[in-house]
């Protein structure tokens, strides 16, 4: 069993190394895929393009008008970060449960630091088989996609009764 020192170690690693990785890996996709043509993996199973994203999940928002662009996705999600990250500071759950906010917040913020710096997010990879296909995405979008697949996991966890860490 970890100490709670030991406990808090491992999320701020785990929130440096997702924001870390995003940040290498949008910055190779910026070298090596703008401008190109997409790369096809795995029988076109996985696909490298890349794309800067203006709006949100799946692009959405990206026609508003610029001003209101920047007041919902860097102004109200940048509030909306802080207050899941003082809810998360605060919260008594379980390791499960700590994991998952700081997967999530760190996704979060790395995708906000970008809207906040240049007003656009890079994404480049996309999953699917055939015309059964994901939206394009990015490390930090894995990352909160994957806190929330943990944090339901820590919930049905909980209420199963398993309460262990």
């Amino acid at each position: 069993m970890l100490s709670k020192i030991g406990k808090w170690l491992a999320l701020l690693l785990l929130v440096v190394m997702t924001i870390g990785c995003d940040r290498v890996t949008k910055q190779l996709a910026t070298e090596n895929l703008a401008g190109e043509p997409t790369r096809s993996f795995l029988a076109d199973t996985f696909r490298l393009t890349y794309a800067q994203n203006l709006g949100g999940f799946l692009s959405l928002g990206a026609g508003m008008p610029p001003a209101l662009r920047n007041a919902v996705f860097t102004v109200v999600t940048g509030a909306l970060l802080v207050v899941l990250a003082v809810f998360a500071w605060r919260q008594r759950g379980s390791a499960w449960h700590a994991a998952a906010f700081a997967l999530f917040i760190s996704g979060g913020a790395s995708n906000w630091f970008d809207r906040f710096s240049d007003g656009r997010v890079v994404d480049f990879m996309n999953v699917g088989v055939g015309w059964l296909r994901t939206g394009i995405f990015n490390v930090a979008d894995v990352a909160i996609m994957l806190g929330l697949a943990v944090f339901v996991f820590a919930e049905l966890r909980l209420r199963s009764g398993s309460t262990s860490t």
